[in-house]
């Protein structure tokens, strides 16, 4: 079988940089931001992080390596994808379920994601105005409650960044996706760094170095592994079809295990440098490293109102969880408008419309979710709207894509096809790939399914 040729209906990365900005702002994303630092606190610290740092190294890097490699080889959306390499590679046309659930997963993720990424526009323009200046606890918490409590605010900011995204969707591959994204990384970066240097001055840097990277192995349970094992996973954005995407977009002249690899290191680094910055100015401040997501949120409101330069940085703060919102939206949504334009011959300014207005539509739910329809009459087994899609989406659609994704590279494809597509020159190191990519990594997201349905 001939490697296809370096062709793609909606463009191609013009340099492979913008490749890995685009591919490192779908993976970094506000689970980088909030989720890494909560679950670290939550699991006890360096432990959590050495086995993060193990599964993302023997899990994340090998399935990410093989949906890159899935996309340039089919050069068109994930379904369209699946459905080519299904007939190049002599398989059953069921393989078209990778795409078909990677972009359902997309679509309900994006129903909840630009509303949270919402509350971060919401608060980096309150930060703006100086609205946090002089806030206590009540205050803090009042202002949250204010917010999610609100249709009318949260429909307004889902609106916004449901628009933004569009956006740059509708300007295409190179105009739009590339230009955004190797504008708005280096400015995450820039900004993350800024954060770290603050808190190695102002915060207890020593004692965040210390929970983040002195590793108690008494620590180290099941439960621990099984948590960090889900956080490498999902935190790189595999399985939803966006990184199957954008290796469609590039050119076959590209080391792929390069490329992944950039992407995995990057990913990683956010997630550290993001404990290394937070950590400190929450042991500063007093607070507990193991509150939850909605109440760090709170927390850091003082945190920065506490601490000199507070306002500079809260605002900052606020703007690096945007952009890494907003990256990770663009990558959601740009799946489901490859689609409409290869399978329905829609122009993209028109396919973009209408999947942003989908996903507007879904976000409403997750919207009344936090007020109108929070109470138990609109609950499913105790799950309102959002805590479905959430759930749903991350603990079942997501790891079954993994599974299926390593299945397919591993097992349904030749050798020889794989080896060449993959680009690996050295056989035992494409061996070792193989080996991880057949059994290693199914198994381990199947356990990752199974803590998620609550099995394990």
């Amino acid at each position: 079988m001939s490697v296809p040729a370096d062709t793609s209906l909606h463009g191609l990365w013009s340099k492979r940089t913008a490749f890995m900005f685009a591919a490192v702002g779908s993976a970094v994303g506000l689970g980088n931001i909030w989720k890494f630092p909560y679950m670290t606190g939550e699991s006890g610290g360096g432990a959590f992080v050495l086995i993060y740092l193990l599964c993302v190294i023997f899990i994340g890097l090998p399935v990410m390596m093989a949906e890159i490699t899935l996309g340039q080889r089919g050069r068109h959306s994930p379904v369209q994808t699946m459905r080519r390499l299904a007939t190049e590679d002599g398989n059953s046309q069921g393989w078209q379920i990778i795409g078909w659930m990677g972009m359902l997963a997309g679509v309900m993720i994006l129903s909840f994601y630009v509303v949270i990424a919402g509350w971060t526009v919401a608060y980096l323009i309150d930060s703006v105005r100086g609205v946090f200046d002089g806030f206590d606890a009540a205050a803090a918490s009042a202002h949250w409650e204010a917010l999610v409590g609100s249709p009318q605010r949260l429909i307004l900011w889902h609106t916004v960044m449901t628009v933004l995204t569009a956006w740059v969707i509708m300007r295409g591959v190179n105009r739009g996706i590339e230009h955004a994204t190797t504008i708005l990384m280096p400015s995450l970066f820039a900004l993350l760094l800024l954060l770290v240097g603050y808190a190695a001055l102002y915060g207890e840097f020593l004692q965040g170095l210390r929970y983040l990277f002195v590793f108690d192995f008494s620590q180290i349970n099941p439960d621990v592994t099984l948590k960090a094992m889900g956080q490498a996973f999902f935190s790189l954005s595999v399985g939803m079809g966006a990184i199957m995407v954008y290796g469609a977009y590039l050119p076959r002249k590209f080391s792929i295990p390069e490329a992944a690899t950039v992407v995995v290191s990057a990913d990683m680094m956010v997630a550290l440098l993001m404990g290394v910055a937070l950590f400190p100015i929450v042991f500063a401040s007093g607070f507990e490293p193991s509150a939850d997501p909605g109440l760090i949120f709170q927390a850091l409101v003082l945190a920065f109102d506490q601490m000199p330069g507070g306002w500079l940085i809260g605002t900052l703060f606020f703007a690096l969880t945007m952009i890494a919102a907003w990256t990770s939206a663009i990558s959601l949504l740009e799946p489901i408008v490859s689609w409409m334009v290869d399978s329905r011959n829609m122009r993209r300014c028109s396919a973009t419309a209408l999947c942003a207005a989908i996903v507007w539509v879904a976000g409403l739910g997750t919207v009344f979710s936090f007020n109108i329809a929070s109470g138990p009459e609109w609950q499913l087994y105790g799950k309102n709207f959002f805590h479905w899609m959430d759930y749903l989406a991350s603990n079942i659609m997501l790891p079954v894509g993994g599974i299926l994704i390593s299945l397919y590279a591993g097992w349904m494809v030749r050798r020889e096809v794989m080896q060449a597509q993959i680009n690996i020159d050295h056989t035992t190191v494409f061996y070792g790939w193989l080996w991880l990519i057949r059994v290693v990594v199914p198994l381990s997201i199947f356990l990752v399914l199974l803590r998620g349905l609550g099995i394990l």
